[in-house]
C-alpha cells in the first residue's frame, strides 16, 4: 500500500492514493495505519479516489475530479476536514493530479474550492457556517457553554475564562447526545485581542489534536459572536501553528500551511 504523510499546522494525515477506489479500508485497518506506535501515526487518513469511482459522491463528479474520502484515526467516516482538504489539495498539485490555482474537491460535506496562494498557503472556501444554538460540554469537571455550529461536521465552540493552554484535556469531554447523536468536535478558546483567539480542540474519533480547520472556523464564528460581529478576518492560534479565518456574509475561508513530509510503502 503506497502512502504519503502530510500535515497542516501539525494536524497530520496519512494519504492513500487509490484512484479507482480499490482499497478496502475497514475501521480496524484505518486505526492500525493511524496508530502512532505500531503504524505510521496520524490524526486521520486522506483516501484519494476519483469522484466518479465513488457512488457516495457521484453527484459531484461533474465539478470535481477527486474525492477526499476522509477517515478519523479510529476509522470512523467523516463529512469534512478543513486541514485535511488543504493537505489533500497540496498532494494533488505536487503529484500532478491538479493544476496550481483554484479547483474543486469533492467531500461528504459538499464541494470545496481550494486555491494554492502565492505565499504557499492553501486556502479553502469552507461554506457558510450554520449556528444552531447553544449547548454545554464538561471538561475535567468544568462545565462550559458554547455555540453549536455546523461546518458540514458538528462543532461546539466554547469561550472560557481560564487560560486554555493550562486546561487538562486528558479525558473525553462530555456533551449532550441528544444534541450531538454522532458526536461532536469541541473547541475551547480564549479571545486574546482584536479578532484573535487561542484554541485547543478535542476531535471526535481522534482525541485532542494539534489543530482543526473546521474547528478554527467554528471558533472564529463564536469569537465574532461574542464581539458582536459576523464578518471579518480572524487569526486563530492552535498548538500546531496559526490559521487565518475570513468570515463573509455567505461563506467563510480557511488559510494556512499544508506540507507533504514523507512517502513510502506500508505493509500491515
Amino acid at each position: 500500500m503506497r502512502f504519503l504523510k502530510g500535515h497542516g499546522t501539525e494536524n497530520d494525515f496519512v494519504i492513500l492514493p487509490d484512484p479507482d477506489g480499490a482499497l478496502d479500508l475497514p475501521p480496524a485497518t484505518v486505526a492500525a495505519i493511524c496508530d502512532r506506535r505500531a503504524g505510521i501515526g496520524a490524526d486521520g487518513v486522506l483516501h484519494v479516489v476519483r469522484t466518479k469511482a465513488s457512488d457516495e459522491v457521484a453527484d459531484q463528479a461533474d465539478s470535481a475530479e477527486w474525492f477526499m474520502d476522509y477517515r478519523n484515526a479510529d476509522g470512523s467516516v467523516v463529512e469534512m476536514c478543513g486541514n485535511g482538504v488543504r493537505v489533500f489539495a497540496r498532494y494533488l498539485v505536487s503529484a500532478g493530479l491538479a493544476s496550481p490555482g483554484e479547483f474543486a474537491v469533492a467531500t461528504r460535506g459538499g464541494l470545496k474550492l481550494v486555491r494554492i496562494e502565492a505565499d504557499g498557503d492553501v486556502r479553502v472556501d469552507m461554506g457558510k457556517p450554520v449556528v444552531l444554538g447553544e449547548s454545554v460540554t464538561t471538561v475535567s469537571g468544568h462545565e462550559f457553554t458554547g455555540l453549536h455550529i455546523d461546518m458540514g461536521n458538528p462543532h461546539l465552540a466554547c469561550a472560557i475564562g481560564e487560560p486554555v493552554v493550562q486546561l487538562d484535556l486528558g479525558h473525553q469531554p462530555g456533551f449532550d447526545p441528544g444534541v450531538f447523536p454522532t458526536g461532536v468536535n469541541i473547541e475551547l478558546f480564549n479571545p486574546v485581542g482584536q479578532r484573535r483567539a487561542v484554541m485547543r480542540v478535542f476531535e471526535r474519533g481522534s482525541g485532542e489534536t494539534r489543530s482543526c480547520g473546521t474547528g478554527a472556523v467554528a471558533t472564529a464564528v463564536a469569537a465574532a459572536h461574542l464581539a458582536g460581529e459576523s464578518t471579518g478576518t480572524w487569526n486563530i492560534d492552535v498548538p500546531g501553528g496559526h490559521l487565518t479565518v475570513t468570515l463573509e456574509e455567505e461563506t467563510s475561508y480557511l488559510a494556512g500551511p499544508a506540507v507533504i513530509i514523507a512517502s513510502g510503502e506500508l505493509s500491515l
